[in-house]
This record gives structure tokens, C-alpha cells and sequence, in this order.
């Protein structure tokens, strides 16, 4: 199945404690249908000191489900769902079903 959440799409997350807001996805794990996405989800967790890093307790995105964010209108920026579209030219495009426009492209 084609994704309909891409690497560089702004998203909106529906549910949890971050309802609302809006992100960036930084990474797709599509084995196990979370993605990572900027500034949301954010968890603290502890670190060890290597040769590179202090050591301390870090902020840093934890994977959330795929069913729990949806794709930014280009139009007003509220979630919407994701349709195909076969253009004249052959090439399959993404096409926001809230306002029918495309999303790459």
C-alpha cells in the first residue's frame, strides 16, 4: 500500500496528550506503523556519559501511531484524510479529501 504520511509532511495529532498540535514528521516506521514527529510525544529519558555525551537526563520524541495523527490541510492546516489520484501524465499524487487539493506535487 502507498504511504499516505511521508517523511516531511506536517501532521496533526487527534488523540493523547498532545491533541491538537501540529509537527513535523522526522521518521516513518512502517513495520510497526508509528512515526517520529518534532517537538510531539516528547519523553525524558536518562543518559549514560559516553566519549561524546554528558551525561543527564535528555528530552527527546518517542514513536506515536499512525492512527493518531493525520495529514495538515495545505489549505487551513487541520487534519484530514489522504485519497490518490492518477494524473494525466501517468504519476500518482496525494490529494487531501477535506479541500481536493494535492498534497505533493
Amino acid at each position: 500500500m502507498a504511504a499516505k504520511i511521508k517523511k516531511g509532511d506536517t501532521v496533526v495529532v487527534l488523540t493523547g496528550r498532545d491533541k491538537g498540535k501540529s509537527g513535523e514528521v522526522i521518521q516513518v516506521q512502517p513495520s510497526d506503523n508509528k512515526a517520529l514527529v518534532r517537538g510531539i510525544n516528547m519523553v525524558r529519558r536518562h543518559q549514560k556519559q559516553t566519549q561524546t555525551q554528558e551525561a543527564g537526563i535528555v528530552s527527546k520524541e518517542a514513536p506515536i501511531h499512525m492512527s493518531n495523527i493525520a495529514l495538515a490541510d495545505p489549505k487551513d492546516g487541520k487534519g484530514t484524510r489522504v485519497g490518490f489520484k492518477v494524473q494525466d501524465d501517468g504519476t500518482k499524487v496525494r490529494v487531501a479529501k477535506r479541500s481536493g487539493d494535492l498534497i505533493d506535487g
